[in-house]
Formats: structure tokens, C-alpha cells, sequence
């Protein structure tokens, strides 16, 4: 059996407990003590979500887990749409969702006093329900003052705040109207975009401040979440690749063209020019970070993708991508 170790507050955790869950594939979740552990015992980068495979191999990262997952059972409620067009927009906005959504998720979770105070006991308690008093009220107060100062390397900065806070309202409303009408974001079976939004959109549906905006805002995105969350009982089928796509969809991708991809080129630019700072006007309004070598990486293998689709196959994404704003930054 496969065993996850994680924990509930972590977006990426909960992301590859819903993926397992969906697929039908029996693991263990071990969700007490520190998840990072067992990465640091393995050798691994101390990032969680942490899985163990049957035959003892541990990996994390919850994208690369998400398509290791896929090799080792191909036939099993796959999560990457069949038709290639859909299976590269699918890859696309899952990033958007792993890279772009999570400083929606940091924002709220560490700006607001009310969800600072809550995140603190959600993690603490998480780690050890009965932790003595004392080391308790440390523990919070430690994690607390790292996540606070993590902050401004993340992008959630106080210039940073407008464009990050009416992203997460563009997406609530969106991804509202999307669910009324389509199940999930390619169909009536969840894909693996729909679990990279599910991860940072779920803890923002239990931390006090965007919860409240999201239960008034978008309370089918809420609901979509509860569904999400445990998938295992949903059958479906993809979305009609002769078809055009839901103008809901078409929106997610232009908003991703119009925020994401552009802090993506613009941190792959610094990198290379060894610039200490990322900034990039984003929706005609100032954006400036510290530059990230994970994004790069992230970057890279989108355009990778890309240019290793088959030529009919690009003949169908590019004029999508073009028309979302996406193509001058993948190309």
C-alpha cells in the first residue's frame, strides 16, 4: 500500500490525498508529527507532500508524483485528459494553480491578523493535537514569525496585495460560473488542473478571511471543493476535443496569460541576468519579487511541452493559446 505523508493545512498535501482518493488507489495517510521527515530521511528536498510506493521508493512534489502515479497505473482514472490539446491546457493551468493561486493561499493565510491566528493552531495542532501548553504556544509563535517573514520572497507584499486579491476574485467568479454549467474543468471527470486548483482554493475555503469571501462569492466553487475533495464515487468523460471550449475555460487561461505567465517569463528573465529582483507590470499595475529557480524550472517545461507537440497538435493549441494571451510567453 502507498502511505502520504502530509497534513492538512498543506495545499500540495491535500491536493495528492484528493488525486489518490479519485483514482481509487488504496494508501495510508499519515498526517501527525513533521511530513518533512521523511523526505530528510530519504535524501529528498524537505517539501511535502511525501509518498511512499509499495516497494519502499519515497518521492515528493506533488506534480511529478501526480505523473508518476500515471506510469504505474495507466489504465486507472487517469487524471491527464486523452486528447493532447486538452492534456497540455490541463498542465498549463494546474501550474497556474501549483504557482500562482498558492500566493493567493500565502497571502491570506499570513496578512490577516484573524488567519495568522488560525493558521498557527491549525498547523501546530496538526503536527501534535495534545502538544503541553508551553511548547505549544512557541511553536505557534515560531512557525507564525517564518511564514511572516517568507512573505515578501513569495510576492506578498503590501504593492503586491491589489493584484493578488482581485486574482482570487477573478478566479472565484469564474470557476463559479464554470462549475454551474461543467462539472470540472474539462469535463465530468476531474483532471489534473482541477486538483491544482482544488489544493490552494481548499485552504482558502477553510482560513476565516477568504473562506467568508468565498462562501458569499462563489458558494458553488465551495461546494465544488467538498465534491473534489473525495472524487472516488464520480465517473465521467472529457470534454468533446472537436469542440470549442467553454468560454469559462477560454477566461481561466486569458487570466493566466494576463497574471501568471508574465511573472513566469519575467522570473526566468532575472534569473538568467542574475537581477536580484522579478519586476513586471501584471494587469497595468506594478509586480516585484524575489526571483525563484523553482518557477524557472516550472517555465521551462511548458515550453518544452510545447515545442515537442506534434505538428497537427499545434496546428489546434497554438490559435487557443494565442487568443489567450499565452502563446508570446510559451513559444
Amino acid at each position: 500500500m502507498y502511505v502520504l505523508h502530509g497534513f492538512n493545512p498543506s495545499p500540495y498535501s491535500v491536493k495528492m490525498r484528493a488525486i489518490l482518493r479519485y483514482r481509487r488507489i488504496p494508501f495510508t495517510w499519515k498526517a501527525t508529527g513533521n511530513p518533512r521527515d521523511a523526505a530528510v530521511a530519504a535524501g529528498l528536498p524537505p517539501v511535502i507532500p511525501v509518498l511512499q510506493f509499495p516497494d519502499g521508493r519515497l518521492m515528493n512534489d506533488s506534480t511529478p508524483l501526480a505523473y508518476a502515479l500515471e506510469r504505474e497505473h495507466p489504465r486507472a482514472r487517469s487524471i491527464v485528459p486523452d486528447d493532447p490539446v486538452q492534456a497540455y491546457l490541463c498542465d498549463l493551468l494546474e501550474d497556474f494553480g501549483d504557482e500562482w493561486v498558492t500566493k493567493m493561499m500565502f497571502h491570506y493565510r499570513w496578512y490577516y491578523e484573524a488567519d495568522r491566528a488560525f493558521a498557527q493552531t491549525w498547523v501546530v495542532t496538526s503536527r501534535d493535537p495534545v502538544m503541553p501548553e508551553g511548547p505549544r504556544r512557541a511553536a505557534m509563535q515560531a512557525f507564525n514569525d517564518r511564514q511572516v517573514g517568507r512573505m515578501a520572497m513569495v510576492g506578498c507584499t503590501e504593492q503586491n496585495r491589489p493584484i493578488i486579491e482581485d486574482s482570487y476574485r477573478f478566479v472565484l467568479d469564474t470557476l463559479d460560473r464554470h462549475v454551474r454549467e461543467i462539472p470540472f474543468l474539462f469535463g465530468s471527470r476531474p483532471s489534473l488542473a482541477d486538483f491544482g486548483l482544488f489544493g490552494q482554493l481548499q485552504i482558502l475555503s477553510v482560513d476565516p478571511t477568504p473562506m467568508a469571501e468565498m462562501r458569499e462569492r462563489a458558494p458553488d466553487v465551495y461546494c465544488w471543493l467538498l465534491r473534489l475533495d473525495d472524487a472516488s464515487g464520480i465517473d465521467g468523460a472529457w470534454l468533446d476535443a472537436a469542440a470549442p471550449l467553454p468560454d469559462t475555460l477560454i477566461a481561466l487561461l486569458k487570466h493566466c496569460g494576463e497574471t501568471y505567465l508574465p511573472f513566469l517569463a519575467a522570473n526566468t528573465r532575472a534569473l538568467q541576468d542574475g537581477a536580484g529582483e522579478v519586476a513586471v507590470d501584471i494587469q497595468g499595475r506594478p509586480y516585484a519579487q524575489a526571483p525563484f529557480r523553482y518557477q524557472a524550472k516550472c517555465h521551462d517545461a511548458l515550453r518544452k511541452k510545447l515545442a515537442a507537440m506534434a505538428p497537427d497538435m499545434r496546428r489546434r493549441l497554438d490559435p487557443v493559446l494565442e487568443q489567450a494571451g499565452c502563446l508570446t510567453y510559451l513559444a
